[in-house]
Parts: structure tokens; C-alpha cells; sequence
């Protein structure tokens, strides 16, 4: 019935905003987003999470961000090519060495919130965090949205790259997110989340906000950590897909 990896945005706790449970999380899933530090976490809490995935046999991937902590990443930002090139590579440099640091290897490269929803559609960005990549360690698989300029612009630069789609958020009719300004962006229903990511592994598509019927080649399936029932959404789509002989791996090498 195939196979898909799932992954979930994670090392973003602070003491003062905890936004996921790292360790349940990593009990469901097979890559782990970790934060750079830009829009989440910090130094102490980045490195637990490391350590943790290290454990569990979870693979490990960067996920940079904009510059932009009191927004959690999300704020979109017109940063010029230069900056944005540097703020990517030290993002990975430190979390390259924090995974080091523990006996893990950072494997693959998410980008975060903002930053990913831009380079999914604009060839100017996109550029610039496949250029601090492949300046750090081509070696590195690029996740971005499917369908996104980004896939596009790292490919042709000899990037390795992956598919991602999204079990907790809706889609519109063209295969893009919704905007998490608008009602019903983001889903909270393992049921009907399991369900929809069932389709999307067997099937390659996804029911949009508007019931119509879009196509997605995905490579992993990502549950925000941070989303409300974020555990039992991704407990329940590891089931049913289980149980529905899809197998669940990672899509990328290991990370330790």
C-alpha cells in the first residue's frame, strides 16, 4: 500500500511558552523538525529535544525560520537574498553542532512557518535558502511544501528534496494552505485528520476547504506540534495507516 514518513515541527518550547509535547511526539512520529532558535526554543530546550529523537531513533532535521521570535515565524518578511542566506546558514551551523553534540546527525532541512510558505511561491527566497543549503551541506534534503517553487529551484541547483503535506491544515482548491486567517485553516479531529491522511497516502489526494478533490504527491505527512490535539492527531493517522498496511518510515537517511 506504500509508504510515508510523518514529521512534526518540534524543540520550540520555552518556559514560558510551551507550545507542543516533544516527547509524545517523538513516541509517533519518524523526523523531527527541530528549531534553530530563530522563531522558537531555546539553546537547553533545542538540545533535550535532540538528545530525545537521538534515543527514539528519530531522524533529525533543521527547521530555520525568519528572524522573528515574538511571532513565532509566522510574520512574513521581505528579506533581501544576502541576509537571508546567512541567517539560514548560521540557523543550521548551530543545530548541526547540537545535534553533533548528542551522537545525531541533522539529515534534512525544513524550513519554518513564513519562511516556507513564502519560498513555496516566491523564486527569490527560494534561492536564497537553497543557496545556504547547498553552501552548508548539499548533502542536506530539502522538505518544502509539493508543488512549491522551492521543490523547483533546489532540484535544479542538485538538491536532493522531498514532498511534504499537512495533516492538521486545510487546503484550497489550487493545493496551496489555507491561510491561518481564515476559518477552518487548521484542523483539530484525529478521526477525520486520519481519515484525509489515509487518502492522501493511498490515493495522492486531499478533499480542499471548498470539497473539491486536489492532487498531492507527498513524501511525508507533517502534524504541527504546536496545533491543539496535535498527539492524538498524529497517534491516530500512525493507526489507521498501519492498520492499513501503508508503511511509515522516514524519507530521509538516518540520523545517528
Amino acid at each position: 500500500m506504500g509508504r510515508i514518513d510523518l514529521n512534526s515541527d518540534l524543540g520550540e518550547n520555552v518556559p514560558d511558552r510551551i507550545v507542543g509535547d516533544d516527547e509524545a511526539m517523538l513516541d509517533l512520529v519518524t523526523s523531527a523538525n527541530v528549531s534553530c532558535g530563530f522563531h522558537a526554543g531555546s539553546p537547553e530546550g533545542i538540545r533535550a529535544t535532540l538528545a530525545a529523537a537521538v534515543a527514539k531513533g528519530v531522524t533529525i532535521g533543521a527547521h530555520p525560520g525568519y528572524r522573528d521570535y515574538e511571532g513565532f515565524g509566522r510574520l512574513a518578511m521581505d528579506v533581501d537574498s544576502a541576509t537571508l542566506q546567512a541567517q539560514v546558514e548560521y540557523q543550521l551551523g548551530a543545530l548541526i553542532a547540537m545535534a553533533m553534540a548528542v551522537g545525531g546527525r541533522v539529515v534534512y532541512v525544513k524550513p519554518h512557518g513564513a519562511l516556507y510558505n513564502t519560498i513555496a511561491r516566491d523564486e527569490r527566497q527560494a534561492r536564497a535558502v537553497v543557496a545556504a543549503v547547498r553552501a552548508v551541506d548539499p548533502s542536506l534534503v530539502l522538505l518544502g511544501l509539493a508543488g512549491g517553487v522551492v521543490l523547483d529551484v533546489a532540484e535544479a541547483a542538485g538538491l536532493a528534496t522531498a514532498a511534504e503535506a499537512f495533516a492538521d491544515r486545510a487546503y484550497t482548491p489550487t493545493g496551496e494552505l489555507v491561510s491561518r486567517t481564515q476559518p477552518g485553516s487548521v484542523l483539530h479531529d484525529a478521526d477525520l485528520v486520519a481519515r484525509r491522511m489515509l487518502r492522501l497516502a493511498t490515493e495522492g489526494v486531499v478533499e480542499a476547504i471548498d470539497g473539491a478533490t486536489v492532487a498531492v504527491r507527498a513524501d511525508s505527512i507533517c502534524v504541527h506540534g504546536d496545533s491543539d490535539g496535535a498527539i492524538a492527531m498524529a497517534a491516530a493517522t500512525r493507526t489507521l495507516l498501519s492498520a492499513e498496511g501503508v508503511e511509515i518510515a522516514p524519507f530521509a537517511g538516518v540520523s545517528a
